[in-house]
């Protein structure tokens, strides 16, 4: 069903409608696990960036999705997630746990593509804003790298006054990110911090935009105000952030 849907609706309607454009998409591996870390601007990426590069993309979603218990339409929601290979996510306890991971762990183990947006939420005003941590920490327990994917003109217009519409969406994909001498080091919030920044760091590299050393879902809930965001803009993220200690490995 994910190639159905692929090849027979999004791909046409991206690709050749959209006029969608992807550069670097060499740097995705060919074949085994890996996570696609994507900035995330307007609910167009969703589809376009999966709709554009060759291999299969799956992305987490709210582990409350999957039920379809609220009516036709979260049903029809649940049977699409399902047919397209999407896994539940579980945020029931707070931060991301390995124990509400475990299908996505379970995906990367398998040799999938994980999509993440590592910011949790859409932008609120274009800038890029700070890092979540699970992206890190799926990376580490997987054990697989991390791509930074920077996107441009995803957002919707309307077109004929009716018609949703994307002009020339922008997809580059940047090279493979290797964490793996921090491999173990999961539950270690400093280097899950500083693996998160980097990540971000890389995808501001590639998209230019203007970092914001705050969650994007305090400005969009009123906990920070436009004025305090603007406050906290860095050059990048984790300025002046010293990389911890590789931990110890036994010899053998």
């Amino acid at each position: 069903m994910y190639n159905f849907f692929k090849y027979g609706l999004f791909r046409p309607v991206v690709a050749w409608l959209f006029r969608a454009q992807i550069d670097g998409e060499e740097n995705i591996p060919a074949s085994g696990g890996a996570i696609l870390a994507t900035n995330h601007i307007a609910v167009g990426e969703t589809y376009a960036v999966p709709a554009m590069i060759r291999r299969q993309l799956i992305y987490p979603a709210k582990a409350e999705l999957f039920k379809g218990d609220r009516g036709p339409g979260s049903a029809i929601v649940a049977w699409f997630l399902k047919a397209v290979g999407m896994v539940p996510l579980d945020r029931s306890g707070g931060r991301m746990s390995l124990a509400g991971l475990e299908p996505v762990l379970d995906a990367l183990a398998d040799g999938g593509l994980v999509g993440i947006y590592p910011e949790g939420t859409r932008s609120p005003d274009g800038r890029l804003y700070k890092g979540r941590t699970g992206v890190a920490r799926m990376a580490l327990a997987a054990g697989v790298p991390i791509i930074p994917v920077g996107v441009a003109d995803t957002e919707t217009v309307r077109k004929f006054g009716f018609l949703p519409w994307i002009h020339h969406p922008r997809i580059r994909v940047g090279e493979p990110l290797d964490f793996s001498a921090y491999a173990g080091q999961h539950d270690d919030r400093e280097t899950l911090r500083w693996i998160t920044d980097e990540v971000m760091a890389a995808i501001q590299e590639i998209t230019g935009q203007t970092y914001v050393d705050a969650y994007g879902s305090s400005v969009k809930s009123g906990a920070l105000s436009p004025a305090e965001a603007d406050a906290r803009v860095l050059e990048r993220p984790g300025l002046g952030a010293i990389p911890p200690a590789l931990p110890d490995r036994e010899l053998s």
